[in-house]
């Protein structure tokens, strides 16, 4: 596993772009690191599908060369409460709640899922590399964002491909996996990544709800930063 590109010659990479802020701050440091940048997003018919837009403006605003919308639905069988209704989605609980266990807003395989569509991409296209947003260590408990299984899907990546086989492997590229979320903020300011075409919530309406995990932990890392969210909230939990 890659976790810093190497910065030797300029390469092709498909870049996996949720819109959130962690997607855009990668997309960000993929084209830093001077590559041909090939966004890939999902609709996979998510309860927050809005974050599709902010991916449209992110891809837009960092000038990819192609930026790809797969879809299919994961609905049909559900398991979270990102694709299932009848879930209901966690709001103001404490980061300290949210660090007990794997929350029900884990979609099941999900970045087992995005990965192979971007390895199949990635082969497809002679990108070499594929940039990908997890982190593992501030509040996620996702065990598809933990290193061992990027390692792991990083074997894959090998096994599973021509390319991998016969050539090159497609390097997994991880750079915020160590990083805590102002971290993230700290390093998206650097590299000029635009917060206000970003989206985060969970929640699936017009503005941000401000009371879902995803929107209590952004705004709690601006807030420890001394800094503004740029986002319209409709309200801020506790």
């Amino acid at each position: 596993m890659v976790q810093k590109a190497n910065l030797e010659k300029s390469v092709k990479a498909v870049i996996l772009l949720s819109g959130g802020l962690d997607s855009s701050t990668v997309l960000y440091q993929a084209k830093a690191d001077g590559c041909t940048c090939y966004a890939m997003s999902f609709d996979y018919q998510q309860r927050h599908r809005r974050e599709l837009e902010a991916a449209r403006a992110i891809a837009q605003s960092a000038g990819v060369a192609e930026h790809q919308i797969v879809s299919f639905d994961l609905r049909q069988w559900g398991g979270s409460a990102l694709t299932d209704d009848n879930i209901e989605l966690p709001c103001d609980r404490s980061l300290e709640e949210m660090g007990q266990s794997i929350p029900i807003t884990y979609v099941p395989a999900r970045n087992t899922i995005f990965l192979s569509f971007a390895l199949a991409y990635a082969e497809a296209t002679n990108a070499s590399r594929v940039y990908i947003g997890v982190n593992a260590i501030d509040y996620s408990g996702y065990p598809d964002c933990r290193l061992d299984y990027i390692q792991a899907m990083q074997n894959v990546f090998r096994l599973g491909t021509k390319q991998g086989r016969e050539s090159e492997t497609t390097e997994i590229v991880t750079p915020l996996i160590e990083l805590k979320k102002t971290e993230i903020i700290q390093l998206g300011n650097r590299l000029g990544v635009p917060w206000e075409k970003t989206w985060s919530c969970y929640a699936g309406g017009d503005r941000p709800c401000g009371v879902c995990d995803s929107c209590q932990l952004r705004l709690a890392a601006f807030a420890e930063l001394g800094l503004t969210d740029p986002l319209p909230y409709l309200q801020q939990g506790s």
